[in-house]
């Protein structure tokens, strides 16, 4: 690690006014996360992103797979997948510190265009992400997001060249493969991401497991086989998730009633609702969305509401 990056964070965070919590920069899709203590499972839809840990440790769990990540290690995630997270090292004289970097998937896949030998996409059809080791390369890149922060009129001219480079190093190293699983057009991971994406795009609306078949351009079987390989859930277990955890968004970020979270995201019965909310998060909907919000206020407090 370049010895700067940690003294970097540090100071930027001292400059925010210290302590822990998220503390956002002038970068949309770039911030940085300290915590001094061990933090609890939270279920949220994770979407492709790099999660670079440079002190402590954190935990993501999808389906049956559990994925431990410390100091100078990352998590790359290639698509949008509900899972649980939580950070499993931290104290106050060793606080849990990460930067969080969303990505480009677009980007990714023009980069991967001009690779002269391409990796090649693991056979497995297994979710598209992976941790791996934070190399000098890529420490160098988000010690340049930082200092950019510092001259926020750069950084609509500097951004996008230095994400192309993250987006390099991802694809050059040892686990690009996974990514390449994501772009390539014929790929099962593709035809996934295009049924994934039309349950994002509308989230209160029924979609028939045959209308993502469709979508994927998959017969129903392979759809049913690929898509649980990918997500360890069935379209319709899916679904649910997404629904549910936008419900608790809707909740905790705004406010909404029970009635209303459980209408907006397309269930017709509030008590179905809360029945499937109660078994999915361990309590009634009001009185988890009113502790979520307590913990969100504890961690995040007046940074993130006044960025």
């Amino acid at each position: 690690m370049p010895p700067s990056l940690f003294g970097a964070v540090d100071a930027y965070i001292e400059a925010q006014g210290g302590g822990q919590g998220a503390f956002p920069t002038p970068i949309d899709s770039f911030y940085i996360v300290r915590s001094f203590k061990e933090r609890m499972r939270m279920q949220q839809v994770y979407k492709p992103s790099i999660c670079i840990v440079l002190q402590g440790a954190k935990e993501i769990v999808v389906g049956e797979d559990t994925l431990r990540y410390g100091a100078m290690e990352c998590l790359a995630v290639g698509m949008a997948l509900p899972a649980t997270g939580h950070i499993v090292e931290a104290s106050p004289d060793a606080p849990y510190t990460g930067l969080m970097l969303a990505l480009d998937v677009a980007m990714i896949r023009d980069v991967l265009e001009q690779l002269e030998a391409p990796p090649a996409p693991p056979a497995d059809s297994g979710p598209c992400l992976f941790v791996r080791q934070v190399d000098e390369p890529l420490a160098e890149c988000a010690l340049r997001l930082l200092r950019m922060c510092d001259t926020p009129k750069a950084i609509p001219i500097l951004f996008p060249s230095v994400m192309r480079e993250i987006c390099y190093w991802l694809l050059s190293g040892p686990n690009g493969g996974e990514l390449c699983k994501l772009v390539e057009p014929e790929s099962n991971a593709a035809r996934i991401a295009k049924a994934l994406h039309l349950m994002h795009e509308d989230i209160a609306r029924t979609l028939r497991v045959e209308d993502l078949a469709e979508a994927a351009g998959m017969s129903l079987s392979s759809f049913h086989q690929h898509f649980k390989a990918m997500t360890s859930m069935t379209p319709l277990q899916f679904q649910k998730q997404l629904r549910l955890l936008e419900a608790r968004r809707l909740m905790v970020m705004e406010d909404a009633n029970v009635a209303d979270a459980a209408y907006r995201v397309g269930y017709e019965s509030v008590s179905q609702f809360s029945r499937e909310y109660s078994r999915t998060f361990g309590g009634a909907p009001k009185r988890d969305a009113i502790n979520q919000q307590r913990l969100y206020s504890e961690f995040v407090g007046r940074r993130m509401q006044s960025a």
